[in-house]
């Protein structure tokens, strides 16, 4: 795999470290992004510039999840956000009550929609704002 195929996967699945390695031999041209990736030695690197951009978010990488919260016995709502935490928050101001629980679901987790089927992560590129509910689901009875 080249450089370049690596680092676009590395910000498509939010890879914050890989990414910012990448991005800083890059920029200091130690590499570029038609080299072979399994030569690239990641040591190269300037490791305290690399922490300090991943503190700054150079990149801006906000690594969204899928979480799924409880809303009562037969009811679930998924909701995209950065944290357990402001799935929560944003599930308690949108609901106006705490949900009975919340679980965080593998964005490569793939459901029916209509005739399709979609995974999370695809489903996360129609939203631009978040945190967003994602949608709904009603767990069925077994009688």
């Amino acid at each position: 795999m080249f450089v370049k195929e690596v680092y676009l996967d590395s910000l498509r699945f939010e890879d914050t470290a890989l990414a910012h390695y990448i991005h800083h031999l890059l920029a200091e041209k130690k590499i570029s992004l038609e080299d072979d990736m399994s030569k690239i030695d990641l040591e190269q690197a300037n490791h305290q510039n690399v922490r300090e951009m991943i503190q700054n978010n150079v990149l801006g990488i906000h690594k969204k999840r899928i979480y799924s919260l409880k809303m009562n016995q037969k009811d679930y709502v998924f909701i995209f956000a950065i944290s357990q935490r402001e799935a929560i928050q944003f599930y308690t101001k949108t609901f106006h009550q705490a949900p009975l629980n919340c679980h965080e679901y593998s964005l490569d987790f793939q459901l029916a929609r209509g005739y399709e089927v979609i995974s999370f992560r695809d489903m996360r590129k129609e939203f631009e704002r978040f945190p967003a509910i994602a949608g709904y689901f009603k767990k069925q009875s077994c009688s």
